[in-house]
């Protein structure tokens, strides 16, 4: 009897306290905010703080990420879980946590194929991507990778904003890939492997035209063809880099390999 008097004595003082502080939060009886709540609540932890400090980034990205995640396991089927996916996935690109934010972009755009976000989701992989590419003289695996998610971006979405992003991306990304098989090229030609050289320099004509490229190319590929004594097609590419790069460096060094005219 006095263990029930003194339990009914805690309930009756718990009551007590709780009418004196107030109503009790919603969350203490299991209640969830609204998905418009905590999409509001999850915006303004990536806006508040914002950068301090000489450009120090004080916002809460996992709060916010924690946030977003409340509406994707509450609320799976409003169209707030939807761009709450998306928003996870900018707030670990922000953090330049690029392999969860590739996570996110790409199960984004397997789960939602017809979402208007979509070629958002493929440019910022392929921004993932070449943020963690190197130099064209070292491994070039996540620069294929960028280009990869750029093709598909201006392939299946042409008219998308984001393709003419994508578009100067593209060629800064080949450019790099094209600069790389120069080096290999250049590489073989310090060993007198002349004919591995002189593939890379095709590969760089063939596969990288047009990116300022050419002429170097060429003119490697010419000093290939001298040492392989291959004279004649090593003198046609030297008239063909003094006609058309006429007033360049390339074509002052060509001419030095042209015979002269009686």
């Amino acid at each position: 009897m006095r263990t029930l008097v003194q339990a009914v004595s805690v309930l009756l003082l718990a009551l007590a306290m709780a009418c004196a502080n107030g109503t009790p939060d919603a969350e203490e009886f299991g209640e969830v905010p609204s998905a418009e709540e905590l999409y509001a609540e999850g915006s303004a932890k990536l806006e508040k703080g914002g950068f301090h400090f000489w450009l120090i980034d004080t916002r809460d990205h996992q709060g916010a990420i924690d946030t977003f995640q409340d509406i994707i396991d509450n609320y799976p089927y409003s169209d707030y879980a939807t761009l709450a996916e998306l928003r996870i996935a900018d707030a670990y690109f922000d953090q330049k946590l690029w392999e969860e934010a590739l996570s996110y972009y790409r199960d984004f755009s397997e789960l939602h194929p017809d979402h208007e976000r979509v070629p958002y989701t493929i440019l910022r992989s392929a921004l993932a991507y070449y943020h963690q590419s190197r130099p064209a003289n070292r491994d070039q695996t996540a620069t294929r990778q960028a280009l990869t998610q750029l093709e598909r971006l201006r392939t299946d979405y042409p008219q998308a904003a984001e393709s003419d992003e994508a578009d100067e991306l593209w060629r800064v990304l080949r450019t790099r890939l094209g600069t790389s098989v120069m080096n290999i090229g250049n590489f073989y030609m310090k060993r007198s492997e002349y004919r591995s050289a002189a593939d890379r320099f095709r590969s760089v004509l063939n596969e990288y035209p047009g990116l300022g490229l050419d002429a170097q190319a060429l003119f490697k590929l010419g000093l290939c063809y001298r040492e392989m004594n291959l004279d004649d097609e090593a003198a046609r590419i030297f008239q063909v880099i003094m006609e058309n790069y006429d007033g360049s460096e390339v074509a002052a060094s060509a001419q030095d390999y042209v015979p002269a005219s009686n």
